[in-house]
């Protein structure tokens, strides 16, 4: 007897336009509370909050038109900050890339996918200390979905995802995911193990 598992149940909570929606907001969010784009530098926690904050700094070019996108945009790999990677797999790290202007006095917005236990961001944070002093750092995030181990809270959030701890939330972007061999963009809950 060949043992077939079942696929998990899945239920799609943000599909290509919720997410585009839930972009745009946050980026004229964080131009409010910033004042406009000065000083301004988007950060992406790697895997899929670089993507992110690639398209929110297209998307506030597009509302400031003095702003290149390109300028603003870095990546920031926590990978060797994390407190639990005698608990998780080895993944190699990715590079950490800022943007010209570095991040000293700037106003930094970490990126991330999905906020969780607030781990990912604790790391994020020390990372940062390592790479210079900015002179405020907020956090924007596609999906809020509870359960924060940390006292870290967003700044801006695209969707408040209230969930079981044993559900799985999974966001795929069209720059990192295919489903059918076709480009994605949705963000699916997947019911625990």
């Amino acid at each position: 007897m060949t043992d077939v598992t079942a696929p998990v149940p899945s239920r799609v909570v943000l599909n290509q336009g919720d997410i585009d929606r839930a972009l745009t907001r946050i980026a004229h969010e964080i131009l409010e509370a910033n004042k406009g784009s000065q000083d301004l530098v988007l950060l992406g926690i790697p895997r899929r909050g670089y993507p992110l904050a690639v398209r929110l700094a297209n998307k506030i070019a597009a509302a400031d038109p003095a702003v290149d996108p390109a300028a603003i945009v870095g990546q920031l790999d926590v990978t060797m900050f994390r407190d639990d990677l005698s608990r998780q797999p080895a993944r190699p790290p990715y590079p950490t890339r800022l943007p010209k202007s570095g991040i000293d006095n700037k106003v930094v917005v970490l990126i991330d996918d999905v906020l969780y236990s607030g781990r990912t961001i604790r790391a994020a944070l020390d990372a940062i200390v390592d790479l210079g002093r900015p002179r405020i750092v907020r956090l924007a995030v596609l999906v809020d979905r509870g359960h924060r181990e940390l006292p870290i809270r967003a700044d801006h959030v695209g969707k408040n995802l209230p969930t079981a701890s044993s559900e799985k939330v999974r966001v795929h972007l069209e720059e990192l995911d295919t489903v059918d061999g076709a480009p994605v963009n949705e963000v699916v809950i997947e019911a625990g193990a």
